[in-house]
């Protein structure tokens, strides 16, 4: 039997907004938790963070203020979901569209054959594929699958989703993009942990072009794996005032101590060992998550770095994130063999094997 070809990463482009609503947020946040041990500890935790900015699609005020000042978009009475996914429609479209576009000053976006794009901080009939496959003049013939509602693993899922695409079309081309708008979901809690799980959240969108040309970043086997007993520690609800993020503390804890098994090293690293991975993409779902990682793989500090620069410019952007992670490792100097990870509800791991091919 003739083995497949390999199926590449050919370019990333990345885009976030303009505003940066993290000095606000923790401004509007504070004050809220009544407790004073609880204010400070949420003080501790923002400035331990690893967060230096977070990107809004959110309007500035008039005046210039953020979108929880006086005139800002949750400045009045708590918004419906209905009207944060107005807004959703219409600038989940546009960042998508600018990262597209940087992605098409990397390499030819011509000829594309398939359009796979992951969201989970909105919804839309027509869908944000259709969308944006009009906004940037994709053929209307071109092959769309959304996946929607997977939370921060979902990228992982549309790479290897595509990989599976070239692997039985060598000639296809596929377009990935990942965009999430998570600062349309603001709730207003005053209560330290749901606050703390919104400190991390920033908007921002990834494309990415897959296909059989040897360029890039290649991608190997996918893996998944299911956390025991652990259903209830990540959920994304969607209720009548938007969207609702539950993040349990004992996530970390749990991701450290399952990183720790050589069964599931074995899974995500192909059976190679993690002393033959000298790439790390892993989702910067926040600074424990990454140190979570960090310790229960035995990894030295800088193994990550990729991640923390993005975490620290971004902040965590769900999906798009791990895109952010594999784009700044193709700027630098690609790994000959790398894994790419991310964790979202169930609580489960997804990810892949990837490579220059150097």
């Amino acid at each position: 039997m003739t083995s497949l070809a390999p199926v590449w990463i050919n370019a990333i482009g990345t885009a976030v907004p303009d505003h940066d609503i993290h000095r606000a947020f923790i401004d509007w946040a504070a004050p809220r938790i009544a407790d004073p041990r609880a204010r400070q500890l949420f003080q501790r935790m923002a400035d331990r963070s690893g967060i230096a900015h977070r990107w809004s699609v959110l309007p500035r005020t008039p005046d210039g203020g953020s979108p929880v000042a006086y005139g800002g978009f949750y400045a009045g009475p708590v918004l419906p979901t209905s009207e944060r996914m107005a807004s959703y429609g219409a600038a989940a479209r546009e960042l998508a569209g600018t990262a597209v576009s940087r992605l098409g000053e990397q390499v030819s976006l011509a000829g594309i054959t398939h359009l796979i794009v992951a969201s989970c901080t909105g919804f839309t009939a027509p869908g944000i594929d259709q969308i944006l496959a009009e906004r940037i003049g994709l053929s209307p013939q071109v092959e769309r699958l959304l996946i929607g509602f997977m939370g921060c693993y979902a990228a992982a899922t549309a790479l290897r989703s595509a990989r599976h695409i070239v692997r039985s079309e060598p000639g296809a081309r596929v377009l990935v993009v990942s965009v999430e708008l998570s600062t349309l979901h603001l709730q207003p809690h005053d209560a330290i942990e749901p606050l703390l799980a919104m400190l991390l959240f920033g908007d921002g969108a990834a494309a990415a072009l897959v296909s059989a040309e040897p360029r890039g970043l290649a991608i190997g086997a996918a893996f998944s794996a299911t956390l025991p007993q652990s259903q209830d520690l990540i959920g994304w609800a969607i209720g009548d005032r938007g969207f609702a993020m539950h993040l349990s503390g004992e996530v970390p804890g749990r991701i450290q101590a399952a990183l720790g098994d050589p069964g599931l090293q074995a899974v995500i690293t192909g059976g190679a060992g993690v002393d033959a991975i000298d790439g790390w993409a892993v989702h910067a779902g926040g600074r424990s998550i990454l140190d979570a990682v960090e310790h229960g793989l035995r990894l030295d500090h800088q193994a990550l770095d990729a991640s923390r620069r993005v975490l620290a410019a971004n902040g965590n952007m769900s999906s798009a994130t791990l895109m952010f992670v594999l784009a700044d490792m193709l700027t630098r100097d690609p790994p000959r063999r790398g894994v790419a990870i991310a964790f979202g509800p169930g609580l489960a791991a997804e990810g892949f094997g990837f490579g220059s091919g150097g």
